[in-house]
């Protein structure tokens, strides 16, 4: 199964309306994109806590890395470039965090507030090898412009 990212945006929009704790967002977000696609293995945020320091927020999956400096890792690459990162092949990517030793490939995406301020990333993983697309990332940046923009 894969997503059906027009179908997530309206679940996720109406389960979300008038929502705005960051972290109440997140944990709707994430259980609602884990179970959309059986490609996501892991699925979480890393929320900004410190400057150039993200620490997990709400997840899916296995135990993830409690702590990810910005100097460190795919997720802490998007932090820090505010850039989406899409790795095919995480052995290929220099200085990846294995986090989970299953992980193949990766897609990390930034989550902004309505100031346009990161305030988290968005973390995929999946057991398969360059399992993500352009279209996932673009259609997952738009679910998450739509519930973070607004806070």
């Amino acid at each position: 199964m894969t997503a059906d990212y027009d179908h997530l945006r309206k679940t996720i929009a109406a389960l979300t309306e008038g929502e705005t704790d960051a972290v109440a967002l997140m944990a709707t977000v994430v259980c609602e994109v884990h179970h959309a696609d059986d490609r996501f293995d892991w699925t979480g945020f890393y929320r900004v806590t410190e400057p150039e320091v993200l620490k997990i927020g709400p997840y899916q999956g296995g135990h993830g890395c409690l702590v990810i400096p910005f100097s460190r890792g795919v997720c802490g690459a998007a932090a820090r470039t505010g850039a989406v990162q899409r790795v095919a092949d995480v052995d290929a990517f220099p200085g990846h965090i294995a986090c989970a030793s299953s992980t193949r490939s990766e897609l990390v995406l930034p989550v902004r507030n309505r100031a346009g301020e990161v305030i988290a990333v968005f973390d995929i993983d999946s057991d398969q090898p360059d399992a993500f697309r352009a279209a996932d990332a673009e259609a997952l940046t738009d679910i998450l412009e739509g519930v973070f923009g607004r806070i």
